[in-house]
């Protein structure tokens, strides 16, 4: 004890035990490499302080937009399950192999992705490309929605899943066709309404609005 200068076991019964301080909480390497226009939820809390989490998004993110690949260790076999989440497998070297995630630092965001349980929640399309595993969006994904994923159709037979498939546009009435090209729509950012021409550049702008929202 500094107090009473006397070295002893435990706390001094004099001066109190002494003031902890707590090393500041690091975040895992799955939540660093979430992109900026997404944020996590805890959607819920289980038996022993587990939280169900889920993706959001924060702005607009536009139809055919890629995420990945999938980070994820290459096993023969899972070491963990979540029911709420897609098991993914992948193609090296002419064996089949699982990603498995068995903990926060051993993937990256996708691994938080929760599975569409029917087609009209279904935002996200998972397959696989050169060995790898990526999501690409299957429709415009608003604000406050959360990102669900599905297999695609061949990636599902891969998997020996059903498939699921997202229903044409309604509203869209078919045009006739023509010979001059269709200008690409912009990219438009959902919080200060900027428009880019590629999501490259409406990724790596400075949003003005950003802090505020």
């Amino acid at each position: 004890c500094e107090d009473c200068g006397k070295s002893l076991i435990g706390e001094c019964k004099l001066h109190g035990p002494l003031i902890r301080a707590k090393d500041r909480v690091i975040p895992s390497r799955a939540r660093l490499t979430l992109p900026h226009y997404l944020t996590l939820r805890v959607l819920e809390l289980r038996a022993g302080n587990q939280q169900i989490l889920g993706v959001f998004a924060k702005k607009v993110i536009q139809k055919r937009t890629q995420f990945g690949p999938y980070v994820g260790q290459l096993s023969t076999k899972l070491t963990r399950y979540d029911e709420s989440r897609l098991v993914l497998q992948v193609l090296k070297d002419g064996g089949k192999y699982f990603l498995d995630t068995p903990n926060e630092d051993c993937g990256n965001w996708m691994m938080f992705v929760r599975l569409a349980r029917n087609q009209e929640e279904q935002t996200l399309v998972a397959y696989q490309h050169c060995g790898e595993v990526y999501f690409t969006t299957v429709k415009p994904i608003e604000p406050q929605t959360e990102l669900k994923v599905w297999y695609a159709a061949d990636y599902a037979k891969f998997m020996e899943a059903s498939a699921v498939f997202i229903k044409e546009e309604s509203d869209v009435c078919p045009l006739s066709p023509v010979t001059t090209k269709e200008p690409v729509d912009p990219w438009i950012c959902s919080s200060c309404r900027n428009a880019f021409a590629t999501f490259a550049l409406l990724e790596s702008h400075q949003c003005i609005n950003k802090d505020r929202v």
